[in-house]
């Protein structure tokens, strides 16, 4: 990539500001994975079928491979890295994944944990059919969708639960 034929873009990354150049063709995952090096974003397919690619933007769910670099400019991304810690403890859905053992190979688990975010987040019980729209362009190739969905459906019950205790402090 030249610089002749790049742009600024500037957007923050897990909490933290970043200043890079692109090209108007890279996507996002490649400026995550290959320009910071936060390779817990997986490159899966490249077409926007397994999932594996996940990222929030602007707190949505996004396929990183088929968003161009550029759309992330001035906004806000988190990964896995930035998603997985946050305070003392691990977010309730990557408790309930291992519990439920909804992860074996672990290649799904980051784009699994992102797309599920928004749901297990939402502030209000969700239903298995919400949980399985949530992951719905999510493969996983070993455990099945049962120990997944169980744990989204877990982790739910959990958030809710601690953030009723701290509405009511």
């Amino acid at each position: 990539m030249s610089a002749k034929h790049s742009r600024p873009i500037s957007f923050e990354i897990n909490g933290e500001p970043v200043e890079i150049l692109a090209a108007a063709h890279d996507t996002l995952l490649e400026v995550i994975r290959y320009h910071l090096r936060l390779t817990g974003t997986r490159q899966g397919c490249d077409k926007g079928d397994c999932g594996a690619c996940t990222v929030l933007l602007e707190g949505k769910p996004v396929l990183s491979c088929l968003t161009l670099a550029a759309e992330a400019d001035g906004c806000k991304v988190i990964t896995i890295e930035g998603f997985s810690r946050r305070g003392e403890h691990l977010h309730p859905i990557v408790d309930a994944l291992d519990e439920a053992g909804g992860s074996q190979c672990g290649f799904c688990s980051p784009g699994i944990i992102l797309a599920a975010a928004p749901v297990v987040e939402s502030g209000e019980p969700i239903t298995r059919k919400q949980a399985a729209e949530a992951i719905s362009g999510n493969l996983c190739r070993c455990t099945g969708y049962t120990k997944i969905i169980d744990a989204i459906i877990a982790a739910n019950k959990a958030w809710l639960a601690t953030h009723s205790q701290e509405d009511n402090s």
